[in-house]
């Protein structure tokens, strides 16, 4: 069975970009995990609640096939965050999927992994991830190579198809 580690923040995170690439990664049998800064109840921006069984800092990239980093004004949380940039690097290195969607790909800039990097973003990101080196496509969803990005709520199930295509679930 694959398995997927969708970070969230504990508040604010964008509930259709957690929810609907959920439910699809889950209609294709992958086991998907929730984490956060810390564990315990998340608040999603519309009210959704969700359980973040794991911390991003005991996170390892190594027990999932993918990492999602999931948007929402309190994914902020992680733009500068060692640990969610560790998470992020060691997701590739490690030959997994990372993926981020709406102003989370800006985790991703600041982590570097988006330079020379097609990628898309909420439209308020694009300035910030062109200064990162990314190459902007304003897709709904971008996939290049084992980096996927999407732009928001709209994209949220397409995006979590990409996902579980690049993981063959």
């Amino acid at each position: 069975m694959k398995r997927v580690l969708m970070v969230i923040a504990q508040e604010v995170f964008r509930d259709e970009e957690y929810a609907h690439p959920k439910e699809v990664l889950e209609e294709r049998r992958a086991e998907v995990v929730t984490a956060s800064v810390e564990t315990g109840t998340c608040r999603g921006k519309l009210g959704m609640t969700a359980e973040a069984t794991v911390r991003v800092s005991d996170a390892s990239a190594r027990d999932y096939d993918a990492v999602v980093f999931v948007g929402g004004a309190g994914a902020s949380v992680y733009f500068d965050d060692p640990e969610a940039h560790a998470l992020a690097h060691d997701t590739l290195e490690s030959g997994r999927v990372l993926s981020a969607i709406c102003i989370a790909p800006s985790t991703l800039a600041h982590a570097g992994l988006l330079d020379g990097v097609r990628a898309t973003a909420f439209a308020t990101q694009q300035e910030d991830l062109v200064a990162h080196g990314a190459i902007w496509t304003g897709e709904p969803v971008t996939v290049d190579g084992r980096i996927i990005t999407a732009n928001g709520p709209e994209a949220a199930r397409r995006f979590g198809e990409a996902i579980a295509d690049a993981i063959g679930a």
